[in-house]
């Protein structure tokens, strides 16, 4: 941690000060009406996604508060069919009945769109969004087209379903907040994809133990057979030489695209580069986890804890110093 301690006081002072508890965030805001809608996204971004939130806190002001608003739609959205999918267990709906309800919130998206007045916080938050920032009506669609996946599917084949899941429950969210970051060449979306997919299968490695209490495998059926693992393996909770093997299999290919990810942070407008680069190391650092875990990813979450976030802020400062 002394290297932290060499950063210039004169760079560290609006960062810290960004990462504090000041309300400037919502507070500058003159209509209570978007203060209160604000407040609870934040809130939501706080509560659920501790290390995607510290690293928004480096945003300016503006841009933090499209990251909350976009952040709790996509989790409102999750949240949403979540709970579809325990009353269709439960049988207490049915899927004329999920159906319907996806219906209504397409139809209250149509309207955020359309300037239309809003009820919910969320969507009150997300429309004041939509006037600063460009965010094709097609992309929260084909959110809610990925996330519904869950409800009628538990198993994938190959790689590429994966990789379709990916892009619509991940990948779309990053293109998504692009708009609100900024870039300076198109090209930066190419990378936000492969950060989308990066993040999206570390969240499958993570959750392993969490998604077999689910009944959810979303390691691909051909890479199960293909390091000659079963189903029956996982959820014996077996780390054989083949279940390790397999594992290191998928952190190695989910490595490779935070790589690739990385040529994107210098395409993006320079306010925004930090918190981007702090989310990709940080969550990138939970495959370390993994591994220190001894690829006990059944019994045992791969986290970070706050010191452990920040540790990274050294190394963030003087990468990209140097370019």
């Amino acid at each position: 941690m002394t290297d932290l301690f060499r950063i210039p006081y004169s760079f560290l002072k609006p960062l810290y000060q960004r990462t504090s508890l000041h309300r400037s965030v919502i507070e500058e805001l003159d209509d209570e009406r978007l203060k209160k809608a604000y407040s609870q996204c934040r809130a939501i971004t706080r509560h659920h996604a501790k290390t995607f939130y510290m690293a928004t806190r480096f945003l300016p002001n503006h841009k933090q508060r499209g990251i909350f608003a976009i952040y709790s739609l996509c989790r409102y959205i999750d949240d949403l069919v979540d709970e579809a999918e325990d009353l269709l267990e439960r049988e207490e709906l049915t899927e004329s009945d999920i159906r319907q309800k996806l219906d209504q919130l397409k139809q209250e998206l149509h309207d955020a769109y359309n300037g239309c007045d809003q009820e919910s916080d969320i969507l009150i938050a997300f429309a004041d969004v939509l006037k600063r920032y460009h965010i094709p009506i097609e992309m929260p669609f084909e959110l809610i087209e990925g996330v519904c996946m869950d409800l009628f599917k538990n198993r994938y084949e190959t790689f590429d379903e994966l990789y379709d899941y990916s892009f619509k429950v991940a990948s779309i969210v990053g293109l998504m907040t692009s708009q609100v970051f900024g870039y300076e060449s198109k090209e930066a979306l190419g990378y936000a994809v492969d950060l989308g997919i990066a993040m999206q299968l570390t969240n499958i490695l993570r959750d392993v133990g969490e998604d077999l209490r689910r009944d959810r495998i979303y390691i691909p059926k051909e890479e199960l057979d293909r390091f000659e693992v079963t189903e029956q393996q996982l959820f014996d909770y077996q780390r054989t030489e083949n279940v390790v093997n397999l594992l290191q299999y998928q952190i190695k290919r989910t490595r490779r695209y935070y790589e690739r990810s990385e040529q994107g942070i210098r395409l993006l407008s320079s306010d925004s580069r930090l918190p981007v680069y702090l989310a990709r190391q940080n969550y990138s650092r939970i495959l370390d986890k993994i591994e220190e875990n001894d690829y006990n990813v059944f019994t045992k979450r791969a986290y970070l804890n706050t010191m452990e976030k920040f540790y990274v802020l050294p190394q963030a400062y003087y990468q990209l110093k140097l370019g």
